[in-house]
């Protein structure tokens, strides 16, 4: 059993920001997987996430039951959500794939690791804080730019803040259409092979 979560922040205000990323992508995924007319999202206060539940049948191997999970807490309180669903469901660290904007990369990249820091990503820490661990899987997709980001990385907060809860403009659109793609292919390729075989595809070199 995986739990794979899409980080975001909840309500039709922050649905097409850049922090939102990881909502979309795990739209993406399983709206590829699934007939439309199977999907339905349990809107479960309990767990604090709105959840799809389904059997993963890769063309090769054992049918895996996946955890889909968008939480509801705010991009700040993550980790609540993802403790709550990794209790109940009894789903070790190992097993949990955070999907997730990162604005330490170029737009358009994508790295998938297992550990590491936050590196300034609230969603991350808050995870990461509650587990008390950081040994769970990233798909760190790209929002960064050159000259924005520069002032960014001057630990100017309040540029960070405004930064992802931006839309993306017009000219930024093409390259996140190819992004959304490339990341719902690798999380695809993680489930029907491994998630090595994902990184050695689809990891930004």
């Amino acid at each position: 059993m995986k739990l794979i979560v899409g980080l975001g922040n909840p309500g039709e205000k922050y649905e097409k920001t850049k922090h939102n990323l990881g909502f979309v992508i795990l739209d993406h995924l399983v709206k590829d997987s699934q007939s439309v007319s199977r999907i339905k999202w349990d809107k479960n206060a309990k767990l604090k996430s709105e959840i799809f539940i389904m059997d993963w049948q890769p063309k090769k191997g054992n049918t895996e039951k996946i955890i889909f999970a968008k939480p509801q807490t705010y991009m700040n309180k993550s980790g609540l959500s993802v403790s709550l669903l990794a209790n109940f469901y009894k789903i070790t660290p190992s097993d949990i794939w955070i999907i997730h904007d990162e604005l330490d990369l170029p737009l358009g990249s994508m790295k998938i690791r297992l550990g590491g820091s936050a590196a300034g990503h609230h969603g991350v820490e808050s995870i990461i804080s509650i587990l008390k661990t950081d040994k769970f899987w990233r798909f760190r997709l790209g929002i960064g730019q050159s000259k924005q980001h520069e002032k960014i990385a001057k630990h100017n907060f309040k540029n960070a803040t405004d930064y992802v809860l931006e839309i993306f403009t017009g000219k930024e659109t093409s390259t996140v259409k190819h992004l959304i793609k490339r990341a719902t292919q690798a999380l695809s390729t993680a489930l029907e092979k491994d998630i090595q075989a994902a990184m050695n595809q689809f990891n930004t070199k």
